[in-house]
Order: C-alpha cells, then structure tokens, then sequence
C-alpha cells in the first residue's frame, strides 16, 4: 500500500522561504522503476494546477509561474521529494499536493491532472503581503 504524506507548510511574508517535503511509503525508487513525482497546488476557487516535477530520469518541469524562484529535488533513498520554494509570492497562497505516478514517467512532467497519482493530504502555503 502506498502511502503520500506532505510537510513543511506555513505561513511566510512575502519575500520568504519554505521547503515542502514529501514521504512516500510503500514503492521503492530505484533505476529500474517507473515514477514520475510532481508537486500540484490549489487555491480558494481555483483548479488545482501543477508547480513542479520530477522523473525517474531526472527531469523536471516548472510551471511559468514559479521557474526560477522554487526547486524541486528527489532523495531516492529516502522516497522524499522536496520543493524548495524562495521568493515567495502572495499568489503562491494554496494547497500543496504531492503525486506520485508509478505508470508512466512522462505524464507529470505535462501536469496532467488524469494520470494515476498517489496523492497525499495536502499541505498549507500562505504568502502574507
């Protein structure tokens, strides 16, 4: 069973910093298995949309809206994903997800909301102006 568990939320001025990290039990992230691992936000009234991933052949993706300013990183060893979030913005204010897809390798990086992810509970990001 697999298990996605999201941390690192809080509440920041703007300008600020915070890490999210990502725990996931259950699947072992090696060479030779399939995953894509991506980090999605949502906002008061709005569709979730995907900020950053990361694939088995370590590549990644960034929304427009966040490239530059947040870094996404990957420990296999300990299955934790990280998003690395600077210069943080009031609109940066939402829900952050993680997903994690052990399909396909490809079908995160496009943020693509259908693909069969794992996804946790969801951790609280507000930007203060």
């Amino acid at each position: 069973q697999v298990h996605v568990v999201e941390s690192g939320g809080g509440s920041v001025q703007a300008g600020g910093s915070l890490r999210l990290s990502c725990t996931v039990s259950g699947y072992r992230y090696t060479n030779y298995e399939t995953y894509c691992m991506a980090w999605f936000r949502q906002a008061p009234g709005k569709q979730r949309e995907g900020v950053a991933a990361f694939n088995m052949y370590d590549t990644t993706n960034y929304a427009d809206s966040v490239y530059g300013r947040f870094t996404i990183s990957m420990d296999k060893e300990k299955a934790t994903l990280s998003l690395q979030m600077n210069s943080l913005k009031p609109e940066d204010t939402a829900t952050y997800y993680c997903a994690a897809d052990h399909t396909s390798p490809y079908q995160c990086l496009a943020f693509d909301v259908r693909a069969s992810y794992y996804w946790g509970q969801g951790t609280q990001v507000t930007v203060a102006s």
